[in-house]
């Protein structure tokens, strides 16, 4: 199993960012995607899900109406849009697959969110 982050790095405040997340060696399709993100002394939380179809999305509070999940099972990718960004969503975003019990993880990307 692999999990490949990218589209992190450096935005103010307001802006935007579109991260991926290129998944290999497990069947994508029919598996729940999730993105998780871990502030600086903080634990990690789940930031939003999508179903194996896409038909299903659930998002953390924090981020609702400014970020939006979605996948592409054609390219083994998921991404999340990320709008409205504040510097409260600095923290290093991570693209997360549960396997039977296992969890796998990608490396992760920085997001940071400042003037």
């Amino acid at each position: 199993v692999q999990l490949v982050e990218s589209g992190g790095g450096l935005v103010q405040p307001g802006g935007s960012l579109r991260l991926s997340c290129a998944a290999s060696g497990f069947t994508f399709s029919i598996n729940t995607m999730r993105w998780y993100r871990q502030a600086p002394g903080k634990q990690r939380e789940l930031v939003a899900a999508i179903s194996s179809g896409g038909g299903t999305l659930n998002y953390a509070d924090s981020v609702k109406g400014r970020f939006t999940i979605s996948r592409d099972n054609t390219k083994n990718t998921m991404y999340l849009q990320m709008n409205s960004l504040k510097p409260e969503d600095t923290a290093v975003y991570y693209c997360n697959v549960k396997l039977l019990v296992l969890n796998y993880w990608g490396q992760g990307t920085q997001v940071t969110v400042s003037s």
